[in-house]
């Protein structure tokens, strides 16, 4: 306890951190608030369907990771979504498009370039999702306080302005604050639901129908046992031995022999992160979603609702987990492109001792790449499908959505890289970091 005491008191005698921990923390708070800000036009008492829409499903996953605002029609309703999808979209387009993929090789001024094209791109992806979520507004029967006309002109121009804002509000974080701006939007949008669904398990489970505070508390141990899975997933890392050739120059002006420097290229089990399980739970609810957005009634096809409508049922779980396989392994390699690296290595001088450079070093890369993806995509695909054993298991669906998957993966992912920020602070600054030893997992510690 003494330790953690020490620790905040030198966080908060570094003023640099110190206000930038401040100045997110302000942001955060903004955002928290404009998430209960109803569109205007907007009866608050009339939202009893949409929040019950909201509870589960993709909806459910939409409402979360927008901390409630979803559900609550508020101005936030689309939240850092849009952004999201613009990110990956342009992510996608850069495997095509010479233009993007020059950008993406531009160093600051590429990506000053891409934030930009981003930026038009999630008004554009905001303007195309606003008009499907006044349509669900209408379709739950939301009670309008201003003419329909009115409210539509409204609340498009409303949900496009917020997600606008929203975006504002993480590209602020990332420069002037602490983290990642956007991750720390979503995950803050978890969090905020936490506990309520914390007291909502607490309560099912110490009242007559529940199985006591014993079971609780194994819960809580459970839930434990599962974030460091998460977090053993999230830091896991295989590290391929390079050797630099350095020369350096003599008194002649003569090059000397060269001098060999190690290093490592770190390669992670899970490089594709949370992203596998967004692509696929996506086309999960596109089925059922298609099919009742069409007219045709969930009863015309009944073995298509008890594949895609029932997440706790054994087909539904097992053709998830598939996709999230088949997509680890496709976005791994978008992120992690073997033979650019393998050129790379061969320009700075730079080779992987008893590989040839070239086209030798990114097969190589290549098998070792293959080899540690494929545990590191069973131990998502199995985190993934770990919140509908949970509801097997007779937990509320809100708090079973904590033992894994999407929302987990993020919390943990986003809270450990606002702690190495935090932690390189404290180095930099003499004092002894977050975890023992000052040195947390994950950090860099390669050296030529």
């Amino acid at each position: 306890m003494k330790r953690l005491i020490d620790t905040f008191r030198n966080i908060w005698s570094i003023q640099e951190l110190r206000d930038k921990i401040l100045l997110t923390l302000g942001l955060l708070l903004v955002y928290r608030l404009g998430s209960n800000v109803v569109l205007p036009g907007i009866d608050p008492t009339s939202l009893t369907n949409l929040q019950s829409q909201a509870s589960e499903g993709l909806i459910g996953i939409l409402n979360a990771f927008s901390g409630g605002a979803f559900a609550n029609a508020s101005v936030l309703a689309l939240g850092i979504m849009p952004y999201i999808s613009a990110s990956i979209l342009l992510q996608l387009l850069g495997l095509a498009v010479p233009s993007i993929q020059k950008m993406q090789k531009d160093g600051e001024s590429g990506r000053r370039k891409l934030n930009q094209i981003t930026r038009y791109v999630t008004i554009a992806v905001a303007l195309l999702q606003a008009p499907g979520y006044i349509t669900n507004l209408m379709y739950q029967g939301v009670g309008l306080t201003l003419p329909t006309s009115t409210f539509w002109t409204l609340a498009l121009i409303t949900l496009t302005a917020g997600t606008i804002f929203a975006m504002w509000l993480g590209e602020r974080i990332t420069d002037k604050g602490i983290g990642n701006g956007i991750s720390l939007l979503i995950m803050i949008g978890i969090i905020a639901q936490l506990p309520q669904s914390f007291l909502q398990e607490y309560v099912k489970q110490v009242s007559e129908a529940g199985g006591g505070i014993v079971v609780f508390l194994l819960e809580l141990v459970a839930l434990y046992l599962v974030i460091l899975f998460a977090i053993a997933i999230t830091q896991a890392v295989r590290q391929v031995p390079l050797e630099y050739a350095k020369r350096v120059a003599g008194a002649s002006g003569n090059s000397a022999p060269r001098s060999i420097g190690r290093s490592y290229l770190p390669i992670r089990v899970n490089t594709a992160g949370v992203m596998p399980i967004i692509f696929a739970q996506a086309l999960m609810f596109i089925p059922i979603t298609v099919l009742q957005y069409s007219g045709a009634g969930t009863d015309t096809m009944p073995w298509l609702v008890d594949i895609f409508g029932n997440i706790q049922g054994f087909w539904y779980n097992f053709i998830f987990a598939a996709l999230i396989l088949v997509f680890t392994f496709f976005y791994t390699a978008i992120q992690f492109n073997t033979s650019q690296i393998a050129e790379d290595l061969r320009r700075s001088g730079g080779f992987v001792p008893g590989v040839k450079p070239g086209a030798d070093t990114a097969e190589y890369l290549d098998q070792i790449l293959s080899r540690i993806t494929l545990p590191g995509a069973i131990a998502l695909a199995f985190l993934a499908i770990l919140p509908s054993l949970a509801n097997i298991a007779n937990l509320t669906p809100q708090w079973a959505n904590f033992y894994g998957g999407t929302s987990l993966l993020i919390m943990v992912g986003v809270i450990l890289d606002t702690l190495m920020q935090v932690e390189s602070y404290l180095l930099n600054s003499h004092y002894d970091g977050l975890m023992e030893g000052s040195r947390m997992k994950g950090r860099s510690t390669n050296a030529n």
